[in-house]
């Protein structure tokens, strides 16, 4: 069984958010190092966007979340927990926030993006131009990078796909250069 048809059976075929049916899609939860039912949910499009673009958050869309917080899927709790933190200064956003329980794994992977910190405590990842890179962006290497412990050089010009950032370090980005995932540096790649 696919992906698609595990996360329908598993939600009646509507959007884990906001239980919408209409334009449902698979979402990813980033950082996708692992990819499975366990690390993504069902969700319309509307709910994919706002989340996937923060300048179009609705907050009022958001109120669905005082239901979906009790949801058994940590891929779910994630995600509730972000958009929570990302509408913080709404005060019901506040309120559930502070009912909402996550295990210490499932809390250390919602705050993996960086949501609900501060603009100054956020490690933001710059590429060799100054843009900012986003987990799940894609990026080229702008030159040729030998690959340590292995006798792989990454050429100038490969295209990584949807890469994930280092929470600790704005310098490191990690993806993958054919079947080898690699930890790169920003100076050295350009946002596609």
């Amino acid at each position: 069984m696919e992906l698609l048809e595990q996360l329908q059976n598993r939600s009646g075929s509507q959007c884990e958010l906001c239980a919408s049916t209409d334009d449902l899609k698979v979402y990813e939860v980033p950082p996708k190092n692992v990819v499975g039912l366990d690390r993504s949910l069902l969700g319309c499009a509307t709910c994919i966007d706002q989340i996937e673009n923060p300048d179009t958050t609705d907050a009022n869309h958001w109120r669905c979340l005082n239901d979906s917080m009790w949801s058994e899927h940590e891929a779910v709790k994630a995600v509730v927990w972000r958009m929570l933190s990302r509408l913080k200064s709404e005060g019901w956003s506040q309120d559930l926030l502070d009912m909402m329980y996550l295990e210490d794994e499932t809390l250390k992977w919602a705050k993996e993006t960086g949501e609900g910190e501060e603009d100054g405590e956020k490690i933001i990842h710059r590429d060799v131009n100054g843009v900012i890179l986003q987990n799940g962006d894609s990026v080229v290497l702008v030159k040729d990078l030998k690959v340590k412990g292995s006798s792989l050089v990454a050429k100038q010009g490969t295209a990584v796909r949807r890469i994930s950032l280092d929470r600790e370090n704005a310098e490191f980005i990690e993806g993958k250069v054919g079947p080898t995932q690699v930890v790169l540096i920003t100076k050295y790649v350009k946002k596609i």
